[in-house]
C-alpha cells in the first residue's frame, strides 16, 4: 500500500499542476475580455504600460461605489496609479435609470476626456442621496459645475444613441463577464464583486505587483 503512496502524490502534484495552469488560462481569458473595447470609449487613468490593470464596474445609485471613489480611489490613485503600477478602468453598470442618466451627462461634461469624466463621477457620486431624490435638479446642476448649461444637459439625456451604446456593454458585462452587481472589480482578470477597503485592495494588489 504504502509503494503506491509516491505514484499517488505525483499524481496528485501533476493534477494540481494542470488545474492551476487551467486556472491560469482561465484567467487570461476573462483578461482578454475584460479588455474588450466597448460601444462606449474607454475611460482609464494611469499607464497603458502599468503591470496591473483594475477594471470596476459601478452604478452611481451604488453606496459602496460611492464610498469607494471617495475612500479608496484617492489612496490607490497617489500610491499606484500616479507611479505607474495600476491602470485604472471604470466602466458603467447602472442598477437603474436614475444610475443610467447620471453615467450619461457625465460622459457628456468628460467630452472623451477620462480626468473630465472622473471629476463629473466624483461630483455625482458626493451627492448620491440628492441624485436620488430630485435626480433632474441634480443632474442640471452637475452639469453646470461641470460647464454645461441647462439646455446642453437636456440635450445630452435626450441622445438615445448613447443610452444603446451604455444598455450594450452593460449587457456584455453581464452575459460575457458575469457581472451582476456593484461594485465589481477586475485585477488582471480575477473577478472580486463587493466594496474593499484600500487595506483589502492592496492585499490584492501586492503579489500582482512582484510576478
Amino acid at each position: 500500500m504504502n509503494a503506491y503512496r509516491p505514484i499517488a502524490v505525483a499524481a496528485l502534484a501533476a493534477f494540481a499542476s494542470l488545474t492551476f495552469a487551467g486556472s491560469a488560462l482561465a484567467q487570461s481569458a476573462i483578461a482578454a475580455n475584460v479588455a474588450k473595447p466597448g460601444s462606449l470609449p474607454e475611460i482609464a487613468i494611469g499607464s497603458a504600460k502599468a503591470p496591473v490593470t483594475i477594471t470596476e464596474y459601478s452604478s452611481m445609485s451604488c453606496p459602496h461605489c460611492a464610498a469607494f471613489s471617495q475612500n479608496v480611489l484617492p489612496m490607490l490613485r497617489s500610491k499606484y496609479i500616479d507611479t505607474g503600477k495600476v491602470r485604472f478602468v471604470f466602466r458603467e453598470f447602472p442598477l437603474d435609470i436614475k444610475a443610467a442618466a447620471a453615467s450619461i451627462l457625465a460622459r457628456c461634461a468628460g467630452k472623451g476626456d477620462s480626468e473630465k469624466y472622473l471629476s463629473a463621477v466624483e461630483t455625482l457620486f458626493k451627492l448620491q442621496d440628492r441624485l436620488m431624490a430630485q435626480t433632474k435638479d441634480t443632474l442640471i446642476y452637475v452639469g453646470k459645475l461641470h460647464g454645461m448649461s441647462e439646455q446642453e444637459v437636456a440635450t445630452c439625456e435626450q441622445d438615445q444613441a448613447q443610452f444603446d451604446k451604455l444598455t450594450a456593454d452593460q449587457q456584455y458585462a453581464y452575459s460575457e463577464l458575469k457581472v451582476t452587481s456593484t461594485p465589481t472589480f477586475f485585477l488582471n482578470g480575477e473577478r472580486l464583486q463587493g466594496s474593499m477597503s484600500f487595506e483589502e485592495l492592496e492585499e490584492r494588489l501586492e503579489p500582482l505587483l512582484k510576478k
